[in-house]
């Protein structure tokens, strides 16, 4: 269980979201992760609504892809390479064709029946989109202009030699120490890198933790992605660019607010 509590001393409310995972729900065909949020008026001490919050958490975490991707990719992007295609996946996906004119969507997923499911559901959607199948992940991030990671896994998903170059990376999965996405090597070369909250970051995401470690990583080259709004990096149309976000609870206490301010 995760407890994620914030304040937001100008609406006057606070929220507390509080989230399970269970992996092998996914045997079951349930969700592994389920989440509720509580808002309390901050004047009166009353709870004034508890939202389900897995559905708001993904909308965030897609929101804030698509913000990060418009500020560090290149703006002539026409491939995304999606490796995962779980439940934050889609909406990650979304993020994306929302600030890039994406030509081609490439996905991998180990479960390959569940990548043509993706498939189908982004279709569905009305993608317009040319959108494959990969059956190697190499395959996938050769070609990928902006390569969206979503999975729980603990070593790294792609190699950097495959890398295409001038490629931008969303790390959004991994949230344990112990796990990691990211190659090392694509860490260490990167130019830019934004986190979604330096503090979490630091002492939850695996890869960038190791890499400070081995000396492959600075906790000074990073910047928050709230430091970066309306602004843009300088950027050649050959580096390689990288977000990271293991999700914090002021972003979730401002959706599900205003959420909450849209329902009244």
């Amino acid at each position: 269980m995760l407890y994620m509590p914030s304040v937001d001393v100008e609406s006057l409310y606070s929220s507390i979201k509080i989230i399970s995972i269970y992996p092998n729900n996914k045997d079951k065909n349930m969700p592994a992760t389920q989440a509720v949020s509580v808002i309390t008026e901050l004047e009166s001490g009353q709870n004034v609504a508890t939202l389900e919050a897995s559905y708001l958490t993904i909308l965030r975490t897609g929101a804030m892809t698509g913000l990060a991707t418009d500020i560090q990719s290149r703006k002539d992007a026409k491939v995304l390479g999606v490796i995962g295609t779980g439940g934050m996946a889609f909406e990650q996906a979304l993020g994306v064709l929302e600030v890039r004119d994406i030509e081609r969507i490439v996905l991998f997923n180990r479960t390959e029946e569940k990548a043509h499911a993706f498939k189908e559901r982004l279709e569905t959607f009305g993608v317009t989109a040319e959108i494959e199948v990969a059956n190697d992940v190499n395959a996938l991030t050769k070609v990928s202009d902006i390569i969206n990671t979503a999975t729980n896994s603990t070593k790294a998903v792609f190699d950097h030699e495959y890398v295409k170059s001038g490629a931008h990376i969303n790390g959004l999965g991994t949230y344990m120490p112990h796990m990691r996405e990211i190659n090392e090597e694509s860490i260490k070369v990167a130019r830019h890198v934004i986190f979604d909250d330096m503090d979490a970051v630091i002492v939850e995401a695996g890869e960038f933790i190791h890499a400070v470690e081995t000396g492959d990583f600075s906790w000074e080259k990073p910047v928050a992605l709230k430091d970066m709004i309306d602004k843009e990096i300088d950027r050649s149309d050959t580096d390689i660019t990288i977000f990271k976000s293991v999700g914090t609870a002021y972003y979730d206490m401002s959706v599900a607010i205003g959420a909450y301010q849209k329902l009244k």
